[in-house]
């Protein structure tokens, strides 16, 4: 591959930026989701309620094979304890520091040091943790501990080419995990009444935006009696809001350009058409249509397609890429 200019960053450097971000991105949406699932248990229907999440994340398969059961302790477990499941939050928060190993040159000491404690504090996960108001304050914590790594990286990460790579890891992730916190409503149960059913909707897409950070933003030009199609429309389309698929995927678009622009990396091209695609995707057709013919099918389309984003920019800038690999560290030497 052709060298970068400037300071000369190393694939294996930008591929390291890209998914230690990835990683905590991750961990920080993964505890919004489990956080999410909690409000939505209802009394005898506690399991139904968790699995739900092992559906958006396409877990069934993982799941049984690692040992587990279909209750909501076992589902738990594998996701804030197993950590020889790839998913869980302990197997994410060591990937991420398995990549800043290899990038110590590259990081500030506040980063490393911040990263290393809060691989310490998720290691102590006990199943104590993850009992009634126990794992809403787990949740808090882990949440807090992604975002106290984020604004240490704002405000101490060098801005140059690997810069844009972290950040396209970090959008990326947040996009796809967007969509399943979309995704989670419709695997909620709801009352059989017609009033209890309209609350307790409400209810749910209450708590969505809550998990997604969106709650007071949303709230602040929503309409007293706001519809599913809002809030939909709110985290997939609303273009200020901090996590809405498609601010995510015109920063990419933007970091892309950037990359090119700025570093002459003209490998670039197929990403940004990639991107530009998905941005198509997202605004064409009216959210009514999309809901009336199936909003999960229809997030199952942009998830592909933001890993197809993903795939262009490992072929472009990363060794010895694999799209259905998630790798840790690279061993390659050579210069993207």
């Amino acid at each position: 591959m052709s060298q970068m200019r400037d300071a000369g960053l190393l694939a294996r450097d930008a591929e390291g930026l890209f998914w230690m971000a990835r990683y905590l991105e991750r961990v920080e949406n993964l505890a919004r989701l489990i956080d999410v699932t909690q409000s939505f248990e209802s009394p005898g229907f506690e399991t139904e309620a968790w699995w739900g999440l092992i559906k958006i994340n396409a877990d069934e398969t993982n799941f049984v094979e690692r040992g587990f059961s279909a209750d909501a302790t076992h589902i738990k477990r594998f996701y804030l304890l197993d950590k020889g499941n790839s998913t869980s939050i302990p197997a994410s928060v060591e990937g991420a520091r398995t990549n800043a190993r290899t990038l110590r040159p590259l990081m500030s000491t506040e980063m490393w040091r911040q990263i290393n404690m809060f691989q310490r504090f998720v290691s102590a996960i006990s199943p104590a943790d993850l009992e009634g108001d126990a794992l809403s304050r787990l949740c808090t914590r882990i949440k807090e501990g992604v975002q106290a790594h984020t604004g240490i990286t704002m405000g101490t990460l060098y801005r140059d080419q690997g810069w844009y790579f972290y950040e396209l890891g970090r959008y990326l992730e947040r996009a796809d995990q967007t969509t399943r916190m979309l995704d989670i409503k419709y695997t909620a149960l709801l009352p059989k009444g017609a009033e209890e059913a309209r609350v307790a909707e409400l209810t749910q897409w209450n708590a969505v935006l809550r998990a997604g950070a969106g709650y007071h933003a949303f709230k602040r030009q929503a309409r007293a009696e706001f519809s599913a199609e809002d809030v939909v429309q709110f985290m997939l389309r609303d273009p200020s809001s901090a996590r809405s698929v498609l601010l995510c995927v015109r920063r990419v678009e933007a970091h892309l350009d950037d990359l090119r622009r700025l570093y002459g990396l003209n490998q670039a091209g197929e990403a940004i058409e990639e991107a530009e695609f998905v941005r198509a995707l997202l605004t064409e057709k009216p959210l009514g249509h999309i809901l009336a013919t199936g909003l999960h099918e229809y997030l199952d389309i942009v998830q592909i397609h933001l890993q197809q984003i993903a795939a262009a920019i490992g072929r472009a800038f990363f060794r010895d890429w694999r799209p259905a690999r998630e790798p840790g560290a690279m061993a390659a030497e050579s210069a993207a």
